[in-house]
């Protein structure tokens, strides 16, 4: 009877992995399956990271021989900087390891100077238990934090050198004061080329069973502007919304105005009288649902291709830009669509030959 007992309270499969235990090994499975795409494919290692060869051989090199310094890593969104800062802490302490000896902390929830004075400053003057070894504090979008934020952060940095390192990651480097950057190492990381994303998008989209076309891969490629977070969210979007996946279906999704809508538009902009060529504008925005911001960065594309006079390029672009920042102001529609018509429409005078 004890015997029972006890191998009802204590089944010998307690201890075992994973696979032997069914109900955590499907819990885990949905779990990983319901991950959105930019973490369930996160690269885990710095050799897994598939641009910016230069910066991962230096911070890898700075790591192997125990000299890492403070480092500032900033550029636009998408490019690799969180992963690369996660990637290493996991080679310097294990996968395991690494969140018992990194603070992470996103500046743009907590940028006030008590984070600073609290979190920051309790993390980097303590130390772990049966742990040796520098410890890592990971700032992203540090240059949302205040300026007294960051004059405070500066003193701790000097303070608490030699047991911890500070790794700054941020889009604008000019938001970060001078002081933190003369203390920092700093990496840009640069927008991923369309060769970077192309194998690693073909790769995702082989494993999730997504049936996209070449024109489908050059179309997200397009939008993604080197954004790879954008590339894996417009393509898992568009998995979800369609079963097969081509130029229209990724244009759709993502709400950007269809390439022959454009072409059509500017065509008519060069050539059709003002009316017409308002008329067809405003029922791209008002009939398709373009974002008017969509149209100018989606014409100007065109118009910078096109083998123009200098002076006409000129007044088009400049013309436009003065559009676009009238619209990000939240003017309206139809009196900024008919800025941008008589923009073309000065152009084409100016093409004219005078009598």
């Amino acid at each position: 009877m004890s015997c029972f007992l006890s191998f009802c309270v204590f089944p010998p499969f307690a201890n075992s992995p994973s696979f032997l235990r069914p109900h955590l090994f499907f819990r885990s499975a949905l779990q990983e399956q319901s991950l959105p795409w930019v973490e369930k494919y996160r690269p885990s290692q710095l050799s897994e990271l598939v641009a910016h060869q230069e910066i991962i051989s230096i911070i890898t090199k700075l790591i192997d021989t125990d000299r890492l310094p403070h480092l500032l890593l900033y550029g636009p969104p998408g490019t690799g900087k969180t992963s690369t800062v996660i990637a290493a802490a996991k080679k310097m302490y294990g996968e395991k390891k690494y969140r018992g000896m990194t603070l992470e902390l996103n500046a743009s929830d907590d940028r006030g100077i008590n984070v600073v004075r609290n979190q920051i400053k309790e993390f980097a003057g303590t130390r772990q238990l049966f742990s040796s070894g520098i410890k890592l504090v990971v700032l992203d979008e540090a240059d949302a934090m205040t300026n007294d934020a960051q004059f405070a952060l500066r003193r701790i940095i000097e303070k608490h050198t030699k047991t911890t390192r500070f790794i700054l990651i941020c889009n604008y480097v000019s938001k970060i004061i001078p002081a933190l950057q003369s203390r920092c190492t700093r990496f840009r990381f640069a927008p991923l080329m369309k060769e970077q994303i192309r194998d690693r998008l073909t790769e995702i989209s082989q494993k999730e069973n997504c049936k996209i076309d070449a024109a489908g891969l050059e179309a997200i490629l397009d939008l993604s502007n080197g954004d790879m977070r954008r590339v894996l969210n417009l393509l898992q979007a568009s998995s979800m919304a369609y079963e097969n996946l081509g130029e229209d279906e990724i244009y759709l999704t993502s709400g950007a105005p269809l390439p022959g809508d454009i072409k059509t538009l500017s065509e008519i902009l060069w050539t059709k009288g003002f009316n017409e060529s308002f008329d067809h504008a405003k029922s791209l925005s008002k009939l398709k649902g373009y974002a008017v911001s969509d149209i100018l960065t989606s014409v100007s594309k065109i118009v910078v291709e096109m083998d123009l006079p200098e002076d006409v390029l000129g007044e088009v672009v400049d013309g436009l830009s003065q559009v676009e920042h009238r619209v990000a102001f939240a003017t309206d529609d139809d009196i900024q669509i008919a800025g941008m018509v008589a923009v073309f429409t000065k152009a084409r005078g100016m093409m004219t030959p005078k009598k």
